[in-house]
């Protein structure tokens, strides 16, 4: 029996298990300061050394365990590079014999000395015809060791799984399973925070077990279980936030901003020129009945490129109006709010004029509060926000600053969210007397999984269809083995002006003085890159080349906002044939006869972003073009991408393409918070079922015991889970 005082729990500092030198390494290169988090530093992979082989049945390729006596060693200098080699030969008594060779690690002849017996495990070479092991793994057995203890020693080495751990050059992983091996032997682990009829239904096998073998698995089945139940902590701790949160919203008091018969929303339909989408009247009857409850609204709107989430907001907005309400539309860009304010001005007509010589008595007043505006502006809008004058607001993060007052905030409508951070979202729901309506849009579509866990506490509504007269977008790789392509590209662009059309040409970058350290690393069997097309730059050339005599503009982040927005009120009137932007462009630049995109260094984008930019062509009657230009080169994943992107325009099948791609704790927030997490098995692509299992035990659990208040272990261990600020993220996104 284990003695008390030897006894290591999770919450044990590795300083009092390892010692001050072993745990002062592990804290500074790996930021493990407990057993806990040693023990919840899993392997990312397992090597499987093979079964133990018959050195005369070897086959070059082959991984091998081989039990041989070291029959000589030698240390010589190498020829072409300085330092040098041991090479040591190995026999098992049949007479075969394989050399092992060691590059600059000639202190190893100090332990393989001739007549040592030992485990030798790598892959057979062949160097001038002799069969090697280069660098192989080894374990010597000891010198005494009897028969038994010999053969036992055998077996564990040749068929174990080597757990293979996230490292730093300081603590290899060889070294951290060392010390994982320390801590196991006194761990007693914590109490199981799973209720016993969770894990009866889904088959889990113990914590303790699972954070055993998933460190020392004794077969490959083992490790599965341990690795399931271990997910299952994961997704569990996750639901649970998120199945809390959805409670707690659904209880919390909010104003009922019911539909009325006669009012602005009711003449907004009757002028409209054509009728909704079946998708946008089902959608818009879903979010008509949540803002009629007495509880705020939290619900996520997702929609293709197009599909009109707008006018679907836009009806949500005049519903809150009709009900005394103020409505305001947040947008990360001014390009952006200045796009929305302008378009809803227009769908608005006269309703959006009250006080006007033109405008509806009986309409509201639409304001736009970017950072941009001048002094008097400003004070203008935002005293027509603070007395209500203004029912509908849209804005940038100049909607945040303090001085922004509303008279009355009943429905925050948040756009391209994940371009906000979660304190400036929350800012704007902290202008509000009680807590507001939210709605988030997005035109990235969302895997099922990522909708579940990172949106998890959102009601969810899709939009899928495109409205009537929308046209099909082509898009086609410009790869780099052949020129021609780009020569045509060009013409294409020409022959669409002449048509009477329009053109995008994106590019990552400004300029040449953007840092470019900011650039992305090449990814595996990816060369070094040269730095981005910059906009600045590639204009001049298309100017004097290719499209010398055509109209061109450019458009940028760093322009001033009235110039921004005088260039694109410009190519929205077809003064402009081609505009030369960075993705600026990205969301809500709405100019349907624009027919052609040109995306250069295509593969710099993001699949999503890629999805978004060419939904900017195609809007009108005429089919749209996309063309992705690339250096990259065939059987690359930069090419690999683009041709998925050219391949479908189902916005779904890239998301998942995309998260495929991700790292996924960015998907789960990693990013977003500093402090140690323990999030680590988890794929939203591949356990997707896991997941959907998880969130049917969340809800019946939290419906029987709302704070966990009766299953203490496991609200402690979705805190250790799931720490506060990763909590905040998922909760408000």
């Amino acid at each position: 029996m284990t003695d008390t005082k030897t006894v290591t729990t999770t919450d044990t500092p590795l300083e009092k298990v390892l010692g001050a030198a072993k745990a002062k390494a592990l804290a500074t290169h790996l930021d493990l300061h407990t057993a806990g988090d040693l023990i919840y530093h899993f392997p990312r992979r397992y090597d499987e050394r093979g079964e133990h082989t018959d050195m005369r049945k070897l086959e070059v390729g082959e991984q091998v365990t081989l039990l041989a006596q070291v029959k000589s060693t030698t240390v010589r200098p190498m020829r072409q590079r300085r330092g040098t080699m041991l090479e040591i030969t190995v026999g098992d008594g049949s007479g075969a014999t394989l050399t092992c060779t060691f590059f600059n690690q000639a202190w190893r002849e100090r332990e393989l000395r001739t007549g040592r017996w030992g485990l030798f495990a790598g892959k057979v070479t062949d160097f001038r015809g002799k069969r090697q092991l280069n660098g192989p793994a080894y374990q010597l057995l000891k010198a005494d060791a009897t028969q038994d203890e010999a053969a036992e020693e055998i077996e564990e080495f040749a068929g174990a799984l080597i757990p293979v751990y996230p490292a730093a050059a300081a603590v290899p992983t060889w070294t951290i399973a060392r010390y994982v091996r320390e801590v196991l032997e006194t761990f007693q682990p914590p109490d199981d925070p799973l209720p016993g009829t969770v894990r009866a239904s889904r088959n889990l096998i113990g914590i303790g077990k699972a954070l055993r073998e998933i460190h020392r698995p004794s077969s490959d089945k083992d490790l599965q279980l341990a690795r399931y139940r271990l997910k299952w902590d994961e997704a569990f701790a996750v639901q649970l936030t998120l199945v809390q949160r959805k409670a707690r919203a659904a209880a919390a008091p909010g104003r009922s901003r019911p539909r009325t018969e006669a009012g602005l929303l009711a003449a907004f339909d009757a002028a409209l020129p054509y009728e909704l989408t079946e998708g946008q009247a089902r959608v818009g009857e879903e979010i008509a009945a949540d803002l009629a409850r007495a509880h705020p609204m939290h619900r996520l709107l997702q929609g293709e490129v197009g599909s009109g989430k707008t006018l679907v907001a836009v009806r949500a907005m005049l519903q809150v109006v009709d009900a005394g309400g103020q409505a305001a539309l947040l947008a990360p860009t001014e390009v952006l709010a200045t796009q929305h304010h302008r378009s809803i001005s227009a769908q608005l007509g006269a309703l959006g004029r009250a006080g006007e010589l033109d405008g509806d008595p009986n309409g509201t007043q639409l304001t736009l509060v970017t950072g941009s505006l001048g002094a008097a502006a400003r004070r203008a809008a935002l005293a027509k926000v603070a007395d209500g004058t203004a029912g509908i607001v849209v804005g940038t993060h100049a909607l945040l600053y303090e001085g922004v007052d509303f008279h009355d905030l009943g429905l925050v409508v948040v756009d391209e969210q994940h371009r906000f951070g979660v304190e400036q979202r929350d800012a704007l729901r902290a202008k509000a007397a009680q807590p507001p309506h939210v709605l988030v849009m997005t035109a990235t579509p969302i895997p099922r999984t990522v909708a579940m866990t990172v949106y998890g506490d959102l009601e969810t509504s899709t939009l899928s269809q495109l409205p009537r007269g929308r046209s099909p977008i082509a898009s086609h790789v410009v790869p780099p083995e052949r020129p021609a392509f780009l020569e045509r590209a060009w013409q294409r662009v020409r022959e669409e002006v002449k048509a009477g059309h329009q053109a995008y040409v994106v590019c990552p970058r400004i300029g040449s003085t953007e840092a470019e350290e900011d650039e992305e690393p090449p990814g595996d069997n990816e060369p070094a890159r040269r730095p981005p097309l910059a906009v600045m730059e590639v204009a001049p050339i298309l100017e004097e080349g290719p499209l010398h005599g055509l109209r061109l503009g450019i458009l940028h982040g760093k322009l001033p906002a009235d110039e921004k927005d005088a260039v694109m009120r410009r190519f929205a009137a077809g003064d402009l044939d081609v505009l030369i932007a960075t993705t600026v462009i990205e969301v809500g630049v709405d100019v349907p006869n624009s027919t052609v995109m040109i995306i250069m260094d295509a593969d710099r984008f993001g699949v999503s972003q890629l999805h978004q930019l060419r939904g900017r062509v195609g809007r009108g009657s005429a089919p749209g073009i996309c063309l992705l230009v690339t250096e990259a080169a065939e059987g690359t994943p930069a090419r690999e991408r683009l041709d998925a992107v050219a391949s479908t325009t189902d916005g779904f099948r890239l998301a998942e393409l995309d998260l495929e791609q991700r790292r996924e704790g960015d998907v789960l927030g990693a990013s977003q918070s500093g402090r140690h997490s323990h999030l680590r098995l988890l794929s939203l692509l591949r356990d997707s079922k896991l997941i959907t299992d998880a969130r049917a035990e969340a809800q019946e659990l939290v419906a029987e015991d709302p704070t966990l208040a009766r299953h203490p272990a496991l609200l402690a261990s979705v805190a250790a889970l799931v720490d506060e600020e990763r909590a905040e993220y998922l909760e408000k996104g």
